[in-house]
């Protein structure tokens, strides 16, 4: 994922192909069974983590079963600017605690005696866990003058039809009244900004920095902690014909909460020369709250006893969200600076809490998978997850409170143009001795982006452990996570912004609880 809000001039615009990627790029969720299998479950049923990935599954349940499924998740992050000098390698940390799922299946079977063809079904409900944004980094660096925030906001980010004159004049106001609708306005109200004619007297303006502002180089530094997940509440049943089709439908309701805060830090470590400028600090926080609907039909066929065979189709999901979005700027100057015959020290200004409603849908989740089941020595499966990134979508929604009729066009573009379709594999196995299970997998979740430069893959190894004792089952389960991403704190024309590599890891536990009836 790449690029932040700071290069944004207005939070109407803070909707970018980075959201679109975070709320469709879904990791697997359920119980701890699934989970130790690596989440390679579309083809082998009778657990109640196949609610959200494969409803058939539920036509295998033999009798009813409620579990519940707390976690605890260990993230680390190791971040370090890979185009610029002078940048040194931070490590940083996030714990979690969370409810992996909680769900119930409520089975009826017919007895061996009849003979009708559909031999039971089972109604489910529950919720899954099915991302996770928890994670905390970052870096420090030494960035030239053309490259760093000072050269942003010299490039200020004009709307449609705008000038540099124009936009001067909404900032005056901006200025007067203490209204800032984003970073040019904090920057001019932080004087870190001027408005001059170059060359003087052609009438083209255009954005300069203050003579006793400017500087060769800077210390860059900056933490970015998001929090929050997606978790997917369904409703589902599954049917079983013949006992060798099993035939399913569920529809979600996804919950998502969304939290960002990014604290960018200049500082000018000159100890001589004539530059008043000392530190500036640039702090960013989005809340996003939403709520989407999809819906997802399967089918289990068993051809032989010791092998069957998934899909599994979902639906986009429509979400509809609401962000809220507000940032700050405060500047210490080395030298006072002399604005208008005063002498000042500092200066700080921050956004109104400025909020947006719109629409986002994510693209369709086709799956494919196998389980071969070795007796009553367990099973080995594996699956095939198919997701096209480039169809996720932004709408506007003038209808809602905060809404308003922006079109996204660009912001679509560019998620066509970034993003590709991913393949995720997923393969697991179950080992049963006596009344204990052991369980280990791993998946491989393909790079969503068309540039190759970086492997922004993600790669899940799982391992687990469970005991059946009567009615009751216990499960316990862990997922290593590891996975990159590619960030940036700002965008200039020239594409010369620094560029972060993290390299994260995460760490999840998850004991289930079950008790069939």
């Amino acid at each position: 994922m790449g690029l932040a809000l700071l290069g944004l001039a207005s939070p109407l615009f803070a909707q970018n192909e980075d959201d679109a990627l975070r709320y469709s790029r879904l990791q697997f969720g359920g119980t701890a069974r699934t989970l130790g299998i690596g989440g390679a479950s579309v083809a082998v049923g009778a657990d109640l983590g196949t609610l959200s990935s494969n409803p058939a599954g539920l036509g295998l349940f033999q009798r009813s079963e409620v579990s519940f499924s707390p976690g605890f998740g260990l993230g680390n992050a190791e971040a370090r600017a890979g185009n610029v000098a002078g940048s040194a390698s931070l490590k940083d940390s996030r714990n979690s605690l969370h409810v992996g799922s909680l769900a119930a299946a409520f089975a009826s079977r017919r007895p061996d005696s009849d003979n009708d063809d559909w031999r039971g079904g089972t109604l489910a409900f529950g919720f899954t866990r099915v991302n996770d944004f928890n994670t905390s980094f970052s870096y420090r660096s030494t960035v030239p003058d053309a490259r760093s925030l000072f050269q942003r906001l010299r490039e200020p980010r004009l709307e449609s039809g705008q000038s540099v004159a124009g936009l001067r004049k909404q900032l005056d106001e901006e200025f007067i009244t203490g209204n800032y609708s984003g970073l040019d306005g904090l920057a001019y109200g932080n004087y870190l900004t001027n408005y001059d004619e170059v060359p003087a007297g052609s009438g083209n303006e255009v954005v300069t920095t203050p003579a006793s502002l400017q500087r060769t180089s800077v210390t860059q530094e900056e933490t970015v902690l998001t929090t929050g997940s997606q978790t997917q509440f369904d409703i589902g049943y599954g049917a079983s014909y013949r006992d060798r089709l099993y035939i399913g439908g569920a529809i979600g309701i996804v919950g998502t909460r969304f939290n960002s805060t990014s604290e960018l830090r200049e500082t000018n470590d000159a100890t001589t020369g004539t530059s008043s400028f000392g530190s500036l600090t640039f702090r960013d926080e989005l809340r996003t709250r939403g709520t989407g609907y999809n819906a997802r039909l399967g089918l289990i066929y068993r051809p032989l006893d010791w092998l069957r065979v998934g899909l599994s189709a979902q639906t986009p999901t429509s979400f509809q969200f609401d962000d809220t979005y507000n940032s700050s700027l405060n500047t210490q100057f080395r030298q006072p600076v002399s604005v208008d015959g005063t002498l000042i020290s500092s200066a700080s200004a921050n956004t109104q809490e400025l909020k947006l409603a719109y629409r986002m849908t994510s693209p369709w989740r086709l799956n494919g998978g196998a389980s071969f089941i070795l007796g009553k020595y367990g099973f080995v499966s594996a699956d095939a997850e198919l997701v096209d990134y480039r169809q996720a979508r932004f709408r506007n929604a003038p209808d809602l409170q905060n809404g308003d009729n922006y079109s996204f066009r660009g912001e679509n573009s560019r998620i066509s143009q970034v993003y590709n379709s991913a393949l995720n594999l997923r393969v697991g196995a179950e080992a049963r001795l006596n009344i204990f299970r052991v369980r280990a997998g791993y998946a491989h979740y393909g790079d969503p982006f068309q540039d190759s430069r970086f492997d922004r893959s993600q790669a899940y190894y799982t391992g687990g452990l469970g005991v059946r004792q009567g009615n009751i089952t216990a499960d316990l389960a862990g997922v290593y996570t590891t996975y990159n991403r590619v960030y940036s704190p700002y965008t200039l024309l020239d594409g010369s912004q620094p560029e972060v590599k993290m390299n994260a890891t995460r760490f999840t536990t998850t004991f289930t609880l079950g008790y069939q009836f």
